[in-house]
């Protein structure tokens, strides 16, 4: 029983020795030898955005060498997702990955120039967020019960906003659409951000946005919180009901955020990165920056966070079929 005891933490050390020793590109130098990029598919101040900020900005601690923080917008994430795995498979390309781009994008887009199982390489979550129900202060509607009502008064009169089709605001306004009964109008942004400075300047009447692009706004009263799309409350809005506690049981949706890599990358590689990303998200300072933004540290193992994109991908393709949302 020593015997196996000792060969156990033999090998333990091992590994961790291995992780903490730096990776080889293939070309001889230790990783990162240079500055990497992070993709991300939204335009700045949306809730990816933030997220891979905020994220990079302690992983650049870390590695001692700049992370840059590149914004390719455009088709739901899926212009920047196909920048990724196009990109050398070196490891100084990674992507800011999310609920849209690995979740919901291969449900509404018929012919991706990519597949998001095979040519991507999951490394971990980062986080998980709520959407929150917003209103525009001048609508009359303090509850999602009133919202609902409200809807159902006026049908195709109210206008939600979202960061754009196939985004998580999209199909979440749609899933709640479906539950609840209501028929309200899309318009779709280019990205959180200008989405939501349309809700504050009242040109749109709601959003089912994400938490960390919202929630300076609801504090400073320029939009109202209505609904958390959580199975439980926000600590940020404990004020705030749940949408399934306020007349439509059963709805839930949890966005997220991870990185991926393009799946040639060598596993040395990927291995360094996600050592380095797990060391980075349990270091108190990132774990509290993230909780103050309302998100959730969740880190996970690479084949964790691979099952989880799966499965996914398997819920949104329901909910895509049953809404007929699609994008063109």
């Amino acid at each position: 029983m020593k015997t196996l005891l000792l060969a156990a933490a033999l090998a333990a050390a091992s590994i961790g020795a291995a992780l903490a020793q730096p990776s080889s590109t293939g070309s001889g130098q230790a990783y990162p030898s240079k500055p990497v990029r992070v993709i991300v598919g939204f335009p700045a101040g949306g809730g990816v955005d933030i997220t891979a900020r905020i994220f990079t900005s302690k992983l650049s601690e870390i590695w001692g060498s700049p992370i840059l923080v590149e914004n390719r917008s455009g088709a739901g994430s899926t212009v920047a997702a196909d920048l990724v795995v196009k990109s050398p498979p070196d490891g100084y390309t990674l992507m800011l990955v999310s609920i849209a781009s690995h979740g919901i994008a291969p449900s509404m887009y018929s012919k991706l120039p990519y597949d998001t199982i095979k040519d991507f390489a999951p490394i971990s979550l980062i986080g998980t967020t709520p959407n929150v129900l917003n209103v525009h202060p001048s609508l009359p509607a303090r509850s999602v019960g009133e919202f609902m009502a409200l809807a159902k008064a006026n049908p195709g009169k109210i206008q939600y906003g979202s960061s754009g089709i196939g985004t998580s605001p999209h199909l979440s306004m749609e899933l709640f659409k479906m539950m609840a009964g209501i028929d309200i109008f899309h318009v779709p942004y280019k990205g959180g951000a200008p989405a939501l400075a349309d809700l504050m300047g009242g040109h749109v009447s709601a959003m089912l946005g994400n938490l960390p692009e919202q929630i300076g706004a609801i504090k400073a009263g320029k939009i109202r919180a209505i609904g958390i799309s959580s199975v439980k409350r926000s600590p940020l809005l404990p004020n705030v009901a749940t949408i399934a506690e306020s007349g439509v049981p059963g709805f839930e949706v949890t966005v997220w955020y991870g990185v991926a890599a393009p799946a040639a990358v060598p596993k040395p590689v990927l291995e360094k990165i996600y050592a380095d990303m797990i060391k980075a998200l349990k270091t108190p300072d990132l774990q509290q920056r993230l909780l103050e933004q309302g998100i959730d540290p969740a880190p996970t193992t690479p084949e964790q966070f691979a099952a989880f994109i799966r499965s996914e991908i398997a819920r949104w393709a329901k909910v895509a079929k049953a809404s007929g949302a699609a994008a063109q």
